[in-house]
């Protein structure tokens, strides 16, 4: 009995591989799209049965019934930029219901990836006990999650266990591949290591002061650790906040970066760009009452904490994959 892993390749997704298998489980499916891209890197160090190209699993579904003991469907379009709402649709939307579908008829657990980016501009906080009929996402790839979170809410034939996950502002090792989104700690360490400095956008909210927009960052590891912990109870369904129930600057990031490296701090501030000012998010915390609820008792890392462990096993080693 094997445990399916969509974007198993990925960020969170490879990282989830790893902690599968440091519980010992190396009956692994993956399910991803590498393609061209760099992804492969990051399953060089796992133990897992097969890869499935993402195209494929339609197709190839029907021949796991049987073989399949849960599903953790963290495979997306996770670009908040993409455009093409047709294509996040398919593969956000459509997809997740194949599989809703496949765990229902197996009477297997379910857990997947929401998103933080359902609570738009955070009007109406962050809080994951609030009618999510509420919310309002502000991009196409927020609102494709929140489509299915709403869809998944209306439904009366669930599989056994199923847990939504809306994940803060993730960061951590194996986010090399990402490009573009990977997060705003992977893009200073780099331009540190380019440049000895780093620039932070100016504030043009009058509550915050340059580099004090503040993030709930959370470090992959525990992610992974939540993740672990709903594997290990069955029990536990419902739509979770993964966060760290804590708001930091841009500027403690960036801080902790230099923190990190031995190198004295040199920040300074440039204009936002103007398409980014209307939409743009100065305060993200999630609330964590509902997980703790859950049962859920491990400690989250700091951004300090998290940072140091990152750039100094990770990053400063030439990227090391976790």
């Amino acid at each position: 009995m094997a445990i399916l892993v969509t974007g198993g390749a990925g960020f969170i997704g490879s990282c989830l591989v790893r902690t599968l298998n440091d519980m010992g489980i190396e009956d692994v499916l993956i399910v991803d799209n590498i393609h061209d891209t760099e992804k492969w890197k990051n399953l060089r160090n796992k133990r897992y049965e097969d890869y499935i190209h993402k195209s494929a699993l339609p197709e190839q579904i029907s021949t796991l019934k049987g073989g399949i003991s849960g599903v953790l469907h963290l495979g997306a379009c996770s670009s908040t930029t993409e455009k093409n709402f047709d294509y996040l649709y398919q593969n956000n939307f459509v997809f997740s219901k194949m599989l809703w579908d496949f765990c229902y008829e197996m009477g297997i657990p379910f857990i997947y990836a929401s998103s933080a980016a359902t609570y738009g501009g955070g009007e109406a906080g962050f809080d994951d006990t609030v009618d999510i009929k509420k919310l309002q996402p502000l991009n196409g790839y927020g609102y494709s999650k929140q489509l299915f979170d709403l869809w998944v809410s209306r439904q009366t034939r669930r599989p056994p266990q199923v847990c939504g996950l809306k994940f803060f502002n993730v960061y951590g090792p194996n986010e090399y591949c990402k490009g573009s989104m990977a997060s705003v700690l992977f893009h200073c360490f780099r331009k540190i290591k380019e440049s000895g400095r780093i620039e932070l956008f100016k504030s043009y909210h009058p509550d915050y002061a340059d580099g004090e927009q503040m993030r709930d960052f959370v470090y992959v590891k525990d992610i992974c650790k939540v993740v672990r912990f709903l594997m290990e109870n069955p029990s536990v369904s419902g739509l979770f906040n993964v966060g760290t129930g804590r708001a930091e600057s841009f500027l403690t990031l960036g801080r902790s970066i230099f923190k990190a490296l031995g190198l004295p701090e040199s920040i300074s501030f440039i204009d936002m760009p103007e398409s980014l000012r209307p939409k743009y998010q100065y305060f993200t915390k999630a609330s964590m009452d509902k997980l703790r609820a859950a049962g859920y008792r491990e400690p989250f890392f700091s951004l300090e904490e998290g940072t140091i462990d990152y750039v100094q096993n990770y990053l400063n080693r030439d990227f090391l994959i976790y």
